[in-house]
């Protein structure tokens, strides 16, 4: 089979042919449609990220057709132990043995790939692979994050990528405002953010016209944290959503009096899918994607980096 595989952090991602993977106990072998790109792999690519498994095939927002034709997604959560306090107690997302696709079980960049049965989730047959793909991080880690984040009815979101472009739909269906900050001056994405319904989109070094019950930071920029707390209302909460992110300055603890929060999000549970995506369908969530070849696997990472595309990127095998 082709896959596209990192060999070395920080160097490009290289097509080879490779043998094609044999399923273990358990396992599904999986012929893969589309594989949404997420900032993760590009974190892991630029050495942001430890990568454990070298070489490794990226990749963890797969759609894949079954060997007797059952369309099922891949996530992030690859395997957890099933026996740890964090898995019987409901938190799997932070089994210390945990495995994750397209890190330490090689992903989608590829035409075949093999998962744990039991961490694939059943995608509604209403949406079309390309549309799906993106779900299956960006709107998963985003719905944890949301969830996260209580009932705030003043929503900021910091970094209107693949995840914020899913959770404000969400948010909007929910009744809330949403806020949406950008990399100051890109009027393209704070238009983009109006058209799917948030009320304010500024630059991040912008103040809202109003104070902000949470905000979610899907940036991988530290000193938004800084700035999301002072946009905050009392009692409101910081959301850090990524799995990396720069440095976090100092601030003053004036900040973060009045019983403000910082939390973080990490991976997620199978419970987490089932309900996003049961949620995705009714609203339903729509996603706007860029499609590149599988080849173009690099410059799909590239245009991510540059933010030359809106919503996700996805990769067709």
């Amino acid at each position: 089979m082709r896959a596209i595989v990192l060999e070395q952090p920080g160097s490009p991602l290289r097509q080879v042919t490779i043998n094609d993977p044999t399923p273990g106990p358990g396992e599904l072998l999986l012929q893969v449609a589309a594989c949404a790109v997420c900032r993760t792999d590009l974190h892991l690519r630029d050495a942001e990220i430890e990568a454990p498994k070298l070489p490794v095939i990226l990749g963890h927002q797969i759609v894949a057709t079954t060997d007797d034709g059952r369309r099922v997604g891949v996530p992030w959560l690859g395997w957890t132990d099933g026996e740890c306090r964090y898995c019987t107690s409901g938190r799997e997302n932070l089994c210390l043995n945990a495995r994750f696709t397209g890190r330490d079980i090689d992903g989608g960049f590829a035409e075949l790939t093999v998962a744990d049965e039991r961490f694939c989730l059943e995608l509604p047959d209403e949406l079309s692979d390309v549309q799906a793909a993106p779900l299956l991080c960006g709107g998963l880690i985003g719905y944890r994050a949301l969830r996260l984040a209580g009932d705030a009815p003043r929503l900021g979101l910091y970094g209107f990528g693949s995840a914020a472009h899913q959770i404000c739909q969400v948010a909007v269906h929910q009744g809330r405002d949403v806020y949406a900050f950008t990399r100051p001056g890109d009027e393209r994405t704070q238009a983009f953010a109006r058209g799917l319904g948030a009320g304010w989109a500024g630059g991040s070094d912008e103040t809202p016209p109003d104070e902000l019950d949470a905000a979610i930071i899907f940036a991988s920029a530290g000193p938004l944290v800084p700035s999301a707390l002072k946009a905050l209302a009392p009692g409101g909460t910081v959301v850090c959503a990524g799995i990396h992110m720069s440095d976090i300055p100092s601030f003053p603890y004036e900040d973060l009096w009045h019983e403000r929060t910082i939390r973080s999000v990490a991976n997620l549970t199978r419970e987490d899918g089932h309900e996003f995506l049961a949620l995705a369908r009714e609203i339903p969530v729509r996603t706007t994607v860029t499609t590149y070849p599988l080849a173009e696997a690099e410059q799909a990472l590239a245009d991510l980096r540059d933010g030359r595309f809106e919503g996700s990127a996805v990769l067709l095998t």
